[in-house]
């Protein structure tokens, strides 16, 4: 009160007048626009529709201005996609109001193994351009994180993959989205950037923040430039490998702190749609289970006359019911994953699963509950194959009970898996731990037609290749590659970067052979469990593969999105990608014991020796006169004893 007493009347005047005009002057615009930038009466958006000029008012305009799906729920988001006018632009900065899309589908394919392959696939397009360095503040369906990481490090084309578990090709046939075990990072720039090795470092960086990875391990010392394996798979054919960078860590563990955050990208999360199947604890205990993102530019049309950018992401699930003690031949969504369906991704133009029943064409290896009469076909890796299809969006999918629990029953046992027409792997020989050699074989199982495959081996420097020594032999007699790229490494520096381009005759196998000697590390190089060895990276191989069957390269949006992820306009070859198993060597390991038995014989020595002469040189010797007192008595009591008279 005292503080109030002492502010002057004419200024308490002044304050009271400035509040009620501030106060009077707020209510009048509030009243004409929620938005500071429309203050101002604007008049109504026109847009041109097929020749013709529709008004919009200005409130519509509004009510999808930017996206704040971030703070709202599920059931908001629901709730505005039952409105008349659909949410589908977004604002930038520059005025701009681009499209953008999502979609989400689950292809199920029952092995004969008994295992169960699942691919979830998620791709969002929006169209806009980060190339032409318009700045981009408002984000709906498209992840903000991954935009920025765009624009700030001028990316063309951005692919990365955690992996744990190797694919078995003969076993399994070959995978819709292929990648190695562990991770693998591999990115093109745009020709804008100068220093791309900076770039380089910086990205893997910020990525293994957003991950929640160990990408921070990516060095000079295991990042390659490829001439010709990784070409971009979107728009401009860009051939200049100095802006492509390339790395793969083998050692990579993938766990739950990295499938989180790759939820966290969906639109809808993890809350709705597809993505409430990935349950950590069921994804983790299988077989096989690899997660990625790609992100590339693509075209909106056949004339390619608007473009996009596209994130897909992918993850991909071998379930073996033996090992998860299922017992018999038969699964669910709800044994498989502990949950079901009850409704698609709110944000999700469309939202599919689609269940492989090429091998079962009128039920006699297993039947499929709840049936239903949508039926596609796609040629998928050179074979045509024929789905059932469950359209989420469509209420009578889900039944009366408002749930979808896909389940298989097998009745037979009965049948032949395809075989891949290219596979290949991969051994180290040899004995003792100075030299040895890396065995490379490609197995072409076609009947009748050779083609070409390009071989990618990144080598770590510690593996000094003898590159006189590479062989390449098929049916027994030399096979000359037609095309040969080598860098060779440099000590603590850069690995050994080789690439091949060998025809496969039909019906062999081709080896590929090299000699290499292990180089002895410093002691400061060695890994914490030295004794478990070090990994190689897997082989690529890419290579078009003929076709069994006659190829469709009508590119429409009724085809399912694992079938279009590589590009391909041959019709008869497809574009496959395959990766071969990583390589554990072992290097010359000193016994890391010594300095600890070296510790104890110092230190017995500096006891013994040392402890002995510091005692002489510090001891002080004093000679101590007996007590002549307690001798006399213990003689007079031994006196006394023997009888004889005691002393004086």
């Amino acid at each position: 009160m005292a503080a109030r007493r002492n502010i002057p009347v004419g200024l308490l005047f002044i304050l009271c007048s400035l509040t009620f005009l501030i106060a009077t002057n707020t209510h009048e615009t509030t009243s004409t626009s929620e938005h500071p930038d429309k203050a101002v009466n604007l008049p109504e958006k026109s847009t041109e529709t097929g020749g013709q000029t529709t008004e919009q008012p200005a409130v519509e305009e509004r009510q999808w201005e930017p996206t704040e799906f971030q703070e709202e729920t599920v059931n908001d988001a629901a709730a505005e996609k039952q409105d008349a006018t659909p949410p589908e632009t977004t604002t930038t900065s520059a005025g701009a109001h681009p499209k953008d899309d999502f979609q989400e589908e689950l292809v199920i394919r029952p092995l004969q193994s008994g295992d169960v392959y699942a691919s979830f696939q998620f791709r969002t397009l929006w169209e806009t351009d980060f190339m032409k360095g318009n700045k981009v503040s408002h984000y709906r369906l498209f992840p903000k994180s991954l935009g920025q990481v765009i624009s700030k490090f001028s990316v063309r084309e951005l692919h990365i993959s955690f992996t744990q578990g190797y694919w078995r090709t003969m076993q399994w046939g070959q995978p819709f989205m292929p990648s190695p075990p562990g991770a693998e990072l591999w990115v093109w720039f745009q020709d804008s950037v100068t220093d791309v090795d900076g770039t380089w470092k910086e990205l893997t960086n910020v990525l293994s923040g957003i991950f929640c990875a160990s990408l921070n391990f990516i060095d000079s010392t295991n990042t390659v430039q490829p001439s010709a394996s990784f070409k971009p798979l979107g728009i401009g054919n860009v051939t200049d490998h100095r802006f492509l960078r390339y790395a793969t860590l083998p050692r990579e563990i993938v766990c739950t702190e990295n499938l989180t955050p790759w939820k966290k990208l969906l639109p809808c999360g993890s809350k709705a749609g597809l993505a409430v199947l990935m349950k950590s604890e069921k994804l983790f205990h299988s077989s096989f289970h690899s997660q990625a993102v790609h992100i590339r530019p693509v075209c909106q049309d056949s004339e390619c006359t608007t473009t996009s950018w596209e994130l897909r992401q992918t993850l991909n699930v071998v379930f073996d019911l033996h090992t998860s003690g299922q017992g018999k031949r038969e699964w669910s969504l709800f044994k498989m994953f502990s949950r079901t369906l009850t409704e698609a991704c709110p944000l999700a133009s469309s939202s599919k699963i689609y269940i492989d029943i090429t091998d079962n064409p009128q039920g006699e290896q297993f039947e499929l509950t709840p049936a239903t009469h949508l039926l596609s076909q796609a040629v998928v890796l050179g074979d045509r194959r024929t789905f059932s299809v469950y359209d989420l969006t469509e209420a009578n999918t889900f039944g009366s009970m408002r749930s979808l629990n896909l389940l298989i029953r097998w009745k037979s046992s009965e049948g032949d898996m395809l075989r891949p027409l290219l596979h290949a792997e991969r051994y180290v020989a040899g004995y003792g731990l100075q030299t040895g050699e890396i065995h490379t074989l490609m197995y072409n199982y076609h009947p009748f037609r050779s083609f070409p495959i390009l071989l990618l081996d990144s080598v770590p420097w510690y593996l000094r290749l003898y590159i006189h020594t590479l062989t390449v032999t098929s049916k027994g007699k030399d096979n000359k590659p037609s095309y040969i790229h080598y860098q060779p490494s440099k000590d603590r520096v850069r690995p050994h970067l080789l690439e091949m381009l060998v025809q496969l005759p039909p019906n062999s196998v081709t080896e590929v052979t090299v000699q290499f000697e292990r180089a002895l590390l410093k002691w400061t190089e060695y890994t914490p469990d030295p004794n478990h060895g070090f990994y190689v990276g897997s082989s690529v191989i890419s290579a078009l593969v003929p076709s069994m069957v006659a190829m469709d390269t009508n590119n429409t949006k009724e085809r399912p999105l694992f079938s279009s992820f590589f590009p391909c306009k041959e019709e008869s070859s497809y574009f496959v990608r395959i990766y071969t198993e990583p390589l554990l060597v072992n290097l010359p390991t000193p016994d890391f014991s010594m300095p600890y038995n070296v510790i104890c014989l110092t230190c017995t020595v500096v006891a013994v020796g040392y402890g002995s002469l510091y005692n002489l040189l510090t001891r002080s010797f004093q000679i101590e006169e007996p007590n002549p007192r307690l001798a006399k008595r213990i003689a007079n009591v031994i006196r006394r004893l023997r009888g004889v008279p005691p002393l004086a």
